[in-house]
């Protein structure tokens, strides 16, 4: 392996991008991060990878009704006008901040998480048996998160900060796994299934299928898992992806299957902000050929 390319060069270069971030315009940083991250040039111009391309389309196509697709509580009205409200997970209450906050009205079980954020996901399977302190300081701190500025991704930037809590949930094997549908231009090409991720001593897998659900041979962020079976209901699975990715580039739908019933996760632009590396590296220029870029001129 290059030097260039190692886990420590890694680290320091992001480090050192991150540290200057307000001082970069967005392609400058955009070249700058993607090449810690992936270690090689991209290219703007002629771009041919996924990561690549999920670059330009940070640039390049901003719409603004993406805004309302990634706000996980906009998202579920936009959702719902489209496929229905039986796939949409009921809402316990929304905050404005962590002050409002009140655990004694909350049911035994729940979920909060930040509207506008990757990761700022608080999952309670007993209240009595939470820190609620360390519970706030999280969600704290992700309220207070820009999620724009280490990932450049224009949907997030005019999102309100906000919390959400839903309804718990978890499927036959005691926990929610995660299908998240590749759609393009309206088409669903592959998929994966994040599990383990409740798991504390368990590091998340994730699992790549085609759509007939064959198990791919790559990684992308974390490792295999072992195989999982097709789901319930796949096939309305990816007609509801095909359905709420329809004229949109590309676009993840995030699902779950619940013991054969469907709800609706979220709305993905950037799977991994296109900073993760495909391994083999050949599935970044396959997922690149899927990926049409629109013919949107330079703003």
């Amino acid at each position: 392996m290059s030097f260039h390319k190692t886990p420590f060069y890694r680290r320091i270069c992001r480090k050192m991008v991150y540290l200057t971030a307000p001082f970069w315009g967005d392609e400058a940083f955009l070249r700058a991060y993607f090449w810690c991250n992936l270690g090689y040039i991209l290219n703007l111009n002629n771009p041919k990878t996924y990561n690549e391309k999920l670059q330009w389309l940070k640039l390049h196509d901003q719409r603004p009704e993406y805004t309302r697709m990634v706000d996980k509580i906009e998202a579920k009205e936009y959702v719902r006008t489209i496929i229905g409200d039986e796939y949409i997970i009921p809402t316990l209450t929304i905050y404005d901040n962590v002050e409002d906050v009140d655990f004694d009205k909350l049911p035994n079980q729940f979920v909060i998480k930040c509207t506008h954020d990757s990761g700022g996901v608080v999952v309670c399977r007993d209240k009595n048996n939470i820190d609620k302190t360390k519970v706030l300081k999280k969600l704290e701190k992700g309220l207070k998160q820009d999620f724009t500025y280490l990932t450049r991704e224009y949907p997030y930037k005019s999102v309100k900060p906000r919390l959400i809590a839903e309804e718990y949930m978890e499927d036959e094997d005691g926990e929610l796994k995660d299908y998240k549908i590749f759609c393009f231009n309206g088409e669903p090409k592959i998929s994966f299934v994040a599990s383990d991720r409740q798991k504390e001593d368990e590091e998340t897998k994730f699992d790549f299928y085609d759509i007939e659900w064959n198990h791919l041979p790559f990684t992308n962020g974390h490792p295999n898992g072992l195989p999982i079976p097709k789901p319930k209901n796949y096939g309305l699975m990816l007609d509801l992806a095909r359905k709420l990715s329809k004229g949109i580039p590309h676009v993840r739908v995030d699902l779950y299957n619940v013991n054969g019933r469907i709800y609706f996760g979220e709305l993905t632009f950037f799977h991994w902000s296109g900073f993760i590396p495909f391994e083999p590296e050949e599935w970044d220029y396959k997922l690149g050929e899927w990926l049409q870029l629109p013919n949107i001129q330079n703003k």
